[in-house]
């Protein structure tokens, strides 16, 4: 990154621009008497630490909704999402069996920080706070030191059919789209649930290219369609320090490295899309960490598809050593997976 006459970094305007303007939201909001609250998003840990995921927002008040769309799978349009102020650097409170840290949110509100704790396997659950407000409890996955077998999975186009790289489209299905209205991928419901039963103790971590506005959404698609659970890693679209957007080949390769280094006895079975670089991403993590994946599944889009997505990309050089296999739905990666003995059949 270029540095200023000081030696520091010189910081995009564009960057600066954004959260002056997400600043001045706050004041606004504050000013009409909007409090803080804590999003949190579902996380994971080892045996003795947890990453810590959430969002720090002011959330605009909602209208009573009409009684047929009441309850947890409320009907919500993705806009609202993106309607709520984003506290930059909010100082959060964690309490994790009883301990408490203090943790501070980034420029965009969103908090991604590691903390020492020792828990049991499984899912876990621990407290939130921001500004003394009511505490708000979140959950993560602490993966057992016995575990081997991981699974990651992408979104967009890969268990949501979402169209997501066209801009038009990802505009609509953001912010207009009812949350009902999206479809999942015919098929792949039942293959992830099947790996994670098949493979008790195993973290799942959808990673995605999509914006932790939408995260609420995504884990009540999820859900609603029985997908299994897991920890969710989004990315905070606009600017950064020095580039106009962020990059998401960057944002999923460097999370599958993390994961490599966090657990570096897991094994993880890849699955993703052909129209959103997973097999370049793909292929570059198997090729650098051969032994950390047992496996890659790359759903084949259809040619309208493809067509929406922007083309496909495909890379021959695949490590030799891992197991590849395409197909059009969750079903054909099923038989593929049990085919060449990443699944049992």
């Amino acid at each position: 990154m270029p540095a200023n006459d000081s030696g520091h970094p010189k910081v995009l305007w564009l960057a600066r621009l954004e959260y002056r303007f997400h600043a001045w939201r706050e004041r606004r909001a504050r000013a009409r008497s909007h409090k803080p609250t804590v999003t949190p998003f579902p996380g994971y840990g080892g045996v003795d630490w947890v990453r810590v995921l959430g969002r720090v927002l002011i959330v605009p008040p909602v209208k009573p909704a009409k009684p047929v769309e009441t309850g947890e799978y409320a009907r919500i349009r993705g806009w609202r999402s993106f309607a709520s102020v984003p506290v930059g650097f909010a100082q959060v409170t964690v309490t994790i069996a009883g301990v408490k840290h203090e943790v501070v949110a980034d420029r965009g509100g969103v908090i991604d920080t590691v903390l020492p704790a020792r828990l049991e396997p499984g899912w876990q659950t621990f407290e939130m706070t921001v500004e003394g407000g009511e505490p708000v409890e979140t959950r993560v996955f602490v993966v057992g030191p016995e575990v081997k077998f991981g699974l990651v999975s992408d979104v967009d186009d890969t268990v949501m059919v979402t169209a997501l790289p066209r801009p038009l489209l990802a505009a609509w299905n953001s912010f207009v789209v009812d949350e009902h209205a999206r479809q999942p991928v015919p098929g792949m419901a039942v293959l992830l649930e099947r790996i994670a039963r098949e493979n008790p103790g195993a973290p799942v971590v959808y990673l995605s290219t999509g914006a932790w506005n939408v995260a609420p959404t995504l884990i009540r698609f999820l859900r609603r369609h029985l997908f299994p659970p897991g920890a969710i890693l989004l990315t905070d679209w606009g600017p950064t320090h020095d580039r106009w957007f962020r990059s998401g080949k960057a944002h999923k390769l460097s999370n599958l490295r993390r994961l490599a280094k966090e657990f570096p006895d897991v094994k993880w079975l890849l699955i993703g899309d052909d129209g959103q670089h997973d097999d370049e991403i793909y292929t570059t993590f198997a090729s650098e960490n051969p032994a950390n994946v047992v496996g890659v599944a790359l759903r084949r889009l259809s040619p309208a598809e493809a067509v929406l997505a922007g083309g496909r990309t495909v890379v021959d050089d695949h490590a030799a050593a891992v197991p590849w296999v395409t197909e059009s739905d969750g079903a054909g990666l099923l038989e593929r997976l049990e085919e060449v003995g990443v699944l049992q059949a």
